[in-house]
């Protein structure tokens, strides 16, 4: 199977919003290497997914003015940043993207009387019911006005799962490693160009951290035995190290900053690769 055809087979069905690609791309490749791309380099990588030109830029306008892409130029071309919020909102999915797995600590139960529903799903949080809440215990700081108890042990809460839709997170990743199956063959086998490499990991990174942010991350002893999460990580993690120098290679080829073209590799990113070694 040829590079667009990998590409495609991955793109297929998949609802690729143009301003969340955009932080992909910042995040994955432009934030370790020192946080500044050029238009045109962001244009031609999401020409690559299908993106046009035009949607690019209604996309970053809308980024500039929700504030989280800021703009400068330099002679007549425009270069963009990620703003200090979405900076700090991709370095915290950075941590669970490429850092090494924290285990939980027993449970946090919550008393939340001022949490709205939709709160405690972003914060990935379970309804026990009424104004309690409960997620695994990593030293999360609680919500404003909740009162906090903790569970030392992880087993001393039983039968948690049922209080998330861990359903709905278990056919993502079903879909997750479907996508990326034929993928995991042709990167094991060196069967990529520069760019199809660059193009899959972001596609990757994207896929997965869609899902990743919503997964509470319970404990094991608390998963469904069939649980496809453990599986979703061990691809990312054996897929990304695998295209890496490739895609890499294309970075330093192709997107330009306002100092020059960016570096292939800098300390974070190799930060990056062994925390997921």
């Amino acid at each position: 199977m040829g590079n667009d055809d990998l590409i495609a087979g991955i793109l297929d069905g998949l609802q690729l919003r143009s301003a969340s690609f955009i932080v992909t791309v910042y995040g994955d490749v432009v934030v370790p290497r020192g946080g500044v791309l050029w238009t045109g380099t962001l244009i031609e990588i999401c020409d690559r997914v299908g993106i046009n030109e035009s949607l690019v830029r209604t996309a970053v306008s809308r980024l500039v003015a929700a504030k989280q892409l800021s703009g400068e130029r330099a002679g007549r071309r425009s270069y963009y940043r990620l703003d200090s919020s979405a900076q700090k909102e991709f370095s915290e999915a950075a941590a669970l993207l490429y850092a090494p797995d924290v285990q939980a600590q027993g449970w946090q139960i919550l008393h939340a009387p001022n949490l709205s529903e939709d709160d405690a799903r972003q914060l990935r949080m379970g309804h026990m019911g009424g104004q309690v809440y409960i997620r695994p215990n990593r030293g999360q700081i609680p919500p404003p006005g909740a009162v906090l108890f903790r569970a030392g042990d992880p087993e001393a809460v039983q039968e948690v799962a049922g209080y998330w839709d861990l359903s709905a997170l278990q056919a993502r990743y079903l879909d997750m490693l479907a996508r990326f199956e034929g993928l995991a063959k042709a990167a094991c086998n060196g069967g990529l160009s520069d760019g199809a490499a660059l193009v899959a990991r972001l596609l990757l990174v994207h896929v997965y951290r869609g899902v990743l942010l919503r997964d509470p991350r319970l404990p094991a002893h608390a998963l469904p035995e069939d649980w496809k999460g453990l599986d979703a990580r061990t691809l990312f993690r054996d897929l990304y190290r695998n295209l890496s120098p490739a895609a890499d290679r294309h970075v330093a080829a192709r997107f330009e900053g306002v100092d020059g073209f960016l570096p292939e590799i800098t300390p974070d990113t190799s930060k990056r690769l062994s925390g997921l070694s």
